[in-house]
């Protein structure tokens, strides 16, 4: 059935929903925070940059020795709790350093590099993470010059730090984002499957009998397809309507040369009778099927309950001189996804056969869950032979000259079922007489 494929789309949609936002979200937070952080480090190299050629515009070379002024241009290199430190190497021997890296517990290693040449990297002192920047300078004149290493030092846990609150402000926003993406996803997924859910409604309406034709408007890209199914169901109906018609004037060109064969001097052999009455069921037989919905494309959906009590009862009356004990077990709400006029032709000839064969006790039993129905119809009469079983459901078999009762009904009961891929089995019921058990699979 159509609808039995929409719930699963659904969810399939909802999952590809949380897919995106599950793998773009966490993407675009990692790219932001390492483009953020990035940023960071190449500021802090800006900055030491900065204060290195601040400390060689105020250094002083007198006899071959470094001299700083007291106190420094850059504010960072003068406080003793910043997170920036400077220092000052000749011949590996550390000369000066900043009033801030006087709490320092290392001494960074000289660096030698050629002269000119700079360095920034990440290096590691007693476990903790420093950007360091090294500059290879030769101090003093021709007469009088020496190399110094200028080495600037920034605690990485400065740039860690103002990156936890940038990625933390960042989650707060991802999390309000993919809150809003998540709403709007949402509504515009339920916007989009609104047609679906009105074509699945009048899809179901017409599978129940309550509408013959899909009437609402749809948006462009399914009107071709709710177009088509509207030509679909015309098309059947009107097909159905003429093969009925032709059947039923079959049937009465047939019934008078049959009733005048019956009433003539031939009918009075005992052989010519039997198949003037063979030809009667025949004719009858073929003329149930065809008034029947079996192999109707748009099943209709109908109420077991109502159906199986209506046969009871009217077999109670039919019956009543057997004092037949009907036994019924059929759960509230359970349908048979068919047509109600093959429903009765199904329940209405196993049960009359059970009547037929039973001594005083018919039983059904309808077991439904979402994907199987099966309707078990039992007696205590004599039952059936094990070898006549399948003899009694193949087609062309004379069934009517079973004694136990089961006639001729057999063969549109076994029919139907087929119409509708169902399956029917003959088996030993508990009360001692026949069981027959028919079953429907739905997808």
């Amino acid at each position: 059935m159509v609808n039995s494929t929409q719930v699963p789309l659904k969810i399939r949609q909802g999952f590809v929903l949380v897919f995106v936002l599950i793998i773009a979200l966490p993407f675009l937070f990692y790219s932001v925070s390492s483009a953020y952080y990035a940023s960071l480090v190449d500021s802090t190299e800006n900055n030491l940059e900065a204060h290195l050629y601040s400390l060689i515009s105020e250094v002083e070379f007198i006899d071959e020795s470094v001299k700083m002024p007291n106190t420094i241009l850059a504010p960072e290199l003068n406080r003793i709790d910043s997170d920036t430190f400077a220092l000052i190497y000749q011949n590996n021997d550390l000369v000066w350093y900043s009033e801030s890296a006087v709490s320092l517990e290392f001494n960074p290693n000289s660096i030698d590099s050629e002269t000119g040449a700079s360095e920034f990297k990440q290096v590691f002192y007693q476990g903790n993470s420093y950007w360091q920047l090294s500059l290879t300078v030769i101090l003093g004149n021709a007469e009088q010059s020496q190399q110094a290493v200028f080495i600037l030092l920034r605690d990485d846990k400065a740039l860690t730090d103002v990156l936890s609150e940038f990625t933390d402000t960042l989650m707060t926003w991802m999390l309000i984002l993919g809150a809003i993406m998540t709403l709007l996803m949402g509504l515009g997924f339920l916007w989009n499957m609104r047609p679906l859910q009105r074509l699945d409604k009048e899809i179901k309406a017409i599978e129940s009998g309550k509408k013959e034709r899909l009437s609402h408007s749809y948006p462009i890209e399914l009107q071709a397809i709710t177009e088509d199914l509207n030509l679909l169901l015309e098309s059947q109906r009107r097909q159905k309507e003429r093969y009925r018609a032709s059947l039923s004037d079959l049937a009465h060109a047939l019934k008078t040369p049959l009733a005048i064969l019956k009433s003539s001097p031939m009918a009075n052999d005992n052989d010519a009778q039997e198949q003037l009455d063979r030809i009667n069921s025949m004719i009858e037989h073929q003329l149930k099927r065809a008034a029947t919905g079996g192999t109707d494309t748009w099943k209709k959906t109908t109420s077991i309950g109502p159906v199986l009590e209506s046969i009871l009862n009217a077999m109670k009356k039919v019956y009543h001189q057997k004092a037949i004990e009907f036994q019924s077990n059929c759960p509230e709400q359970t349908k048979f996804l068919g047509d109600k006029t093959d429903l009765m032709e199904i329940l209405g000839n196993l049960i009359d056969n059970a009547c037929k064969a039973c001594n005083e006790t018919v039983r059904v039993n309808v077991i439904s869950n979402e994907k199987i129905l099966t309707i078990e119809i039992s007696d205590d009469g004599p039952g059936i032979e094990l070898s006549a079983r399948k003899k009694l459901l193949q087609r062309g078999t004379r069934l009517d000259t079973y004694e136990s009762g089961h006639g001729v009904g057999l063969a549109i009961v076994a029919d139907l079922v087929n119409d509708y891929q169902g399956t029917i089995e003959i088996g030993s019921a508990p009360l001692g007489g026949a069981l027959f058990i028919v079953e429907f699979k739905y997808d």
